[in-house]
């Protein structure tokens, strides 16, 4: 009983500062550890691809070229639905390639492009899309231009596919195997426009090194 009463008889005072000492103790070390680390010299540079592996939030990346093979696809597939098969039964033949043309390079200056460059992680990336990287007075009428082109291309790519899907047909002439729809068009114009516009910087550049080369040679 007198043990006990002893441990019972410890004045709470001493209780308390041993339980403040303890904590001191602890909060000690850990503030000594983060200190040692934040003052580190020689700590090994970390790259932010690194330190995504820790996160908790992990964004999903989509390839610029993929960004840009969607919208374009998208936005070409849109005019054809919408010009194409909504003016096909008022128009047609020329007519309606015209008024095709002159849609196709109206979206392609004010949305295409614009879709582009705003989805780029930088003006240049979005820029080496485009058959016209910068926005001037004048794109809107080179867009236009530029899409009677991509049309004609696209026609022809039409007229062989079906040439070739009715070339045993007992009436060719009049078989359309392959009619207009978005999807189709949307992936022929796309394909004509980036495979134009790789050609395009494929020049430039060649362009640019040989005049470097000719002042370098002066």
């Amino acid at each position: 009983m007198a043990k006990k009463k002893n441990k019972q008889n410890i004045p709470n005072n001493q209780k308390k500062n041993a339980g403040s000492n303890i904590e001191e103790s602890y909060y000690g070390l850990k503030t000594d550890a983060v200190d040692r680390l934040i003052n580190a010299k020689n700590a090994p540079p970390v790259s932010d691809k690194e330190l995504e592996k820790y996160t908790h939030k992990r964004k999903l990346r989509i390839p610029q070229w993929l960004k840009v093979v969607l919208i374009k696809l998208w936005f070409a597939g849109a005019v054809c639905y919408f010009v194409m098969w909504g003016l096909g039964l008022m128009i047609s033949g020329l007519d309606l390639i015209a008024v095709l043309a002159v849609a196709l390079g109206i979206v392609t200056d004010l949305m295409t492009n614009n879709a582009v460059r705003h989805f780029a992680p930088s003006e240049d990336a979005g820029a080496k899309w485009l058959m016209f990287p910068k926005k001037k007075f004048w794109t809107f009428f080179a867009n236009i231009g530029y899409a009677i082109v991509l049309l004609f291309f696209v026609i022809q790519s039409y007229t062989i596919i079906n040439t070739i899907l009715t070339g045993t047909a007992p009436d060719k002439a009049t078989t359309i195997a392959v009619g207009v729809e978005p999807i189709l068009f949307g992936l022929l114009i796309m394909g004509f426009d980036v495979l134009f516009v790789t050609i395009k910087n494929n020049v430039v550049k060649a362009f640019k090194n040989a005049m470097d080369k000719a002042n370098g040679a002066k």
